[in-house]
């Protein structure tokens, strides 16, 4: 019975090989949109984390709404503090990421590291392949270092050998021994490192602070996140009982930061603020299939008034509305489904764009992908899109007039505008989506424009090229030593042909890096033990600001004569200087420290502000010190641990000049690798590459949906002309011009296209202000923008309108009043 059913579906739409092609393909189309973006939103937001009892697993943070800081670190004090008096956690562990040079196994590299505390492991319930991880006793800073190897670093550098175990692996300059390789397909969270350390905590010598390091922790069965959050804010005054406070700061600023418990899903830690983005692509992608669903329904209807008088002789030999809607809906949910199978293939090429598009940095990309899930959702859509357009044609024509189908014979005759009344809608509501699809992509398009209009703080970031390069205190020791090492290769580099300058700073702007710590002014006196706004820190060199091109506003800049002598000057940026003293200039000469405990720093310099956070965020008060610093927090002589070097020059696109730079390094040490090798323009498009893909996929869906909508728009104009072929015929045979009838059915159209655009700016409106946290320097209620789409649909609508209209203008008299005979 079933086959006998489909083979008949099938004849009648290879009778129609038209029909069929233009309604499976605008399905795929839509249906493989859909399933294309629900294929990033499942990998990335859906899809559980590869954990054992994923559910179970949080990440544990603070808040600290005193000092303005939503989320807030651990530090080994209160890590301890959990880990010995908690209640609701089975576990918790540290864990931080960064770089370290690994020498020895050929040329030096510079890769990614995780470190972790010795329970880290045991909370995500990962074994090693090979050898065992960490225990309490590595995790000491009395024993000997030790080092657990990924599988793809095992691979990479040792071939997969297992008598790896015992090995030693040269890290920063110091022999570890190697005791483990972890599982293929390891990752932690989003982060894909190369070796494991542990972090080694001294607890005799931990203090209150240092909140610089993640948790990760494990409920107790049954305890709820509430009391996780209630556990730990019971715990937060035990560690600052328990623990001293470093020098400089009290009890009171930790009271003044309102230090306070966030628990949450570990997931929200990976997936972090990109889940509002995925939702509101996939609405959007979704009016695409509905757009798509009113077009297909257009030419069902159409399709269905040619059928009347069949469908008429199966009434009347007995068949029954229920089977008579049953004739048109099969139809429909069988062009829905080879709709999805078009949709799917074409999901499958759009993943691969998808993910080759989506901005650096987009959570678990490796888990995007077609699997039974999307397929699943992909055969749930394809059945729905076929109910949807399906359902008018058949309420309309389940019950045939019989009389009235039987004597038309099938002909398509003049009809009333009552007959029209669906199809006009069917219009309006795709012009309408339309709308705000456009109003949409507009929005993202302005929102861009705003972005590359904004003054980052540098310039012409296409001719400036970064690395990152990390000298180990075991090569050589921290202080002026390892400054005249940082300078000599900077010296190196200069001479390169085709550089221009070259300068330092401990982290570049836009890079995610940098110190966060309060600065206390000499002016602005705070109450005894309060706790200061929270600043940006950043060490640089003398010609750092220079290359990068970044404007001095008042005073001087840093110069190697004050990064040798540690002199106790600072540059900060202008936004900092009028937050206090109202005038750039008025900030020379004033004093500054880091710590009520250390010395004053005098403010030398006044520069620019800088987009530190990226472009489509407000500019963050940086203090700018010299590279070395003598009593600075509780360091006798502070250099950063590793800097950046900005190097402008016209061959920053250059294959070569990397080599050429290598090679500057390795003159001065042959241990020092060159990583994070990156142009500053790439750094500022990374900052806006989450706008970019939304605008991509904004823009792909507003030009698809201005596609469905003109096509429907045709279709329906040249259907009503069709319908009116005599209508026309006695008009002209009366003395109408062509202009007269051309402008009948333009007027059709535009009256159309002015409902869809009236009703899509207002849905647009209201549906826009979910875009609201996506925008930057542009309204969700710009007129600009939806004047600029009203203008542009009506501009495509009349041309679409026009064709049909002017094929009816030269229409015969004679020939269609012998034709409607």
């Amino acid at each position: 019975m079933l086959p006998d059913r489909l083979r008949r579906i099938s004849r009648r739409l290879w009778r129609a090989p038209l029909f069929t092609f233009i309604a499976v393909l605008t399905l795929g189309v839509g249906i493989g949109a859909n399933a294309a973006i629900f294929s990033v939103i499942n990998g990335v937001l859906l899809k559980p984390l590869p954990f054992v009892e994923p559910d179970r697993l949080v990440g544990v943070w603070h808040t600290a709404p005193g000092i303005g800081f939503p989320l807030v670190d651990l530090s080994p004090s209160t890590y301890l503090t959990y880990r010995e008096s908690g209640r609701t956690l089975e576990d918790i562990g540290l864990w931080s990421t960064f770089s370290v040079t690994v020498t020895g196994t050929g040329e030096p590299e510079r890769i990614d590291v995780l470190v972790v505390t010795e329970g880290t492991f045991g909370v995500l319930r990962i074994e090693p392949q090979l050898g065992r991880r960490f225990t309490a006793d590595d995790d000491s800073p009395r024993t000997p270092e030790r080092v657990m190897l990924t599988d793809a670093y095992w691979r990479r550098k040792f071939g997969g050998d297992s008598s790896v175990i015992g090995r030693p692996l040269v890290v920063d300059g110091k022999p570890r021994e190697i005791i483990g390789v972890l599982p293929a397909g390891f990752q932690f969270l989003d982060h894909q490192p190369q070796i494991v350390l542990p972090i080694r905590l001294n607890p005799a010598e931990v203090r209150v602070g240092n909140f610089s390091f993640q948790g990760v922790g494990r409920l107790k069965p049954g305890v709820t996140l509430d009391q996780a959050n209630a556990d730990i804010a019971r715990m937060i005054p035990l560690s600052l009982d328990r623990f001293p406070m470093p020098p400089g700061m009290t009890r009171k600023m930790f009271d003044d930061a309102k230090l306070g418990p966030r628990v949450r899903p570990l997931s929200a830690d990976v997936i972090g603020d990109v889940g509002r983005v995925l939702w509101v692509l996939f609405g959007t992608v979704g009016l695409v299939l509905l757009i798509a669903c009113a077009n297909v329904a257009n030419l069902f209807l159409v399709r269905a008034e040619s059928r009347q008088q069949e469908l008429a002789i199966h009434a009347a030999l007995g068949a029954g509305r229920g089977r008579v809607a049953w004739e048109l809906v099969s139809e429909s949910l069988a062009l829905g489904v080879i709709g999805g199978i078009v949709g799917l293939g074409l999901a499958y090429s759009g993943v691969r764009a998808l993910v080759a598009a989506a901005p650096r940095g987009l959570p678990r990309v490796t888990d995007i992908g077609i699997d039974p899930t999307v397929i699943v959702f992909t055969v749930a859509v394809s059945l729905l899109a076929g109910v949807l357009f399906g359902l008018l044609p058949m309420v309309r024509f389940a019950r045939p007039q019989l009389t009235s189908a039987l004597k038309e014979g099938g002909r398509l005759s003049s009809a009333g505008r009552g007959r029209h009344r669906l199809r006009n809608a069917l219009v309006v509501v795709e012009i309408a989506m339309a709308v705000v699809l456009l109003v949409a992509s507009g929005l993202m398009i302005r929102t861009f424009q705003a972005m590359r209009r904004v003054d980052p703080g540098f310039t012409r970031p296409e001719e400036v090229l970064t690395l990152r390069i990390a000298i180990p205190e075991t090569l050589v020791p921290q202080g002026e030593q390892m400054v005249r090492m940082y300078e000599a290769i900077l010296r190196n580099i200069e001479r390169i042909s085709g550089v221009a300058s070259v300068g330092m700073s401990s982290d570049i702007t836009m890079d995610g890096g940098g110190s966060n710590d309060p600065i206390f002014v000499e002016d602005f006196p705070i109450a005894a033990g309060g706790l200061p706004p929270i600043r940006r820190f950043k060490w640089i060199s003398e010609n750092y600001f220079q290359t990068m091109g970044t404007r001095l506003v008042a005073g001087k800049l840093v110069t190697w004569s004050d990064v040798y002598n540690a002199n106790p000057v600072v540059v900060v940026s202008e936004n900092f200087a009028r937050e206090y003293w109202k005038e750039p200039a008025a900030a020379l000469g004033r004093r500054i420290r880091e710590s009520p405990s250390n010395p004053w720093r005098t403010i030398v310099g006044v520069v620019a502000d800088t987009r530190d956070n990226g472009v489509a965020r407000p500019a963050p008060a940086i203090m700018h010190w010299p590279m070395m610093m003598k009593a600075f927090w509780d360091n006798k002589v502070f250099v950063p641990g590793g800097m950046t070097y900005a190097i402008r020059t016209q061959r920053a696109g250059s294959p070569t000049l990397v080599k050429e730079i290598q090679q500057a390094v390795w003159s001065v040490n042959g241990n020092l690798p060159v990583a994070g090798v990156r142009t500053l323009d790439d750094i500022r498009s990374r900052s806006m590459a989450q706008t970019s893909f939304a605008l991509i996929i904004l823009a792909i869906a507003g030009a698809v949906a201005l596609l469905l909508g003109v096509v429907g728009i045709y279709g329906v104009i040249s259907y009503v002309a069709s319908q009116r072929t005599r209508e026309v015929g006695i008009r002209m045979a009366l003395g109408a011009a062509k202009r007269d009838v051309s402008r009948l059915f333009i007027r059709h159209g535009l009256v159309l296209t002015a409902a869809g655009v009236v009703l899509g700016t207002i849905a647009a409106a209201a549906l826009t202000r979910a875009m609201t946290t996506l925008l930057f320097g542009v309204s969700a209620l710009d007129p600009l923008t939806y004047v600029a789409v009203a203008l542009a649909l009506g501009a495509t609508a009349l041309v679409a309108t026009y064709l049909p209209a002017r094929r009816a203008a030269r229409i015969d008299p004679a020939a269609a009043l012998r034709w409607e005979a």
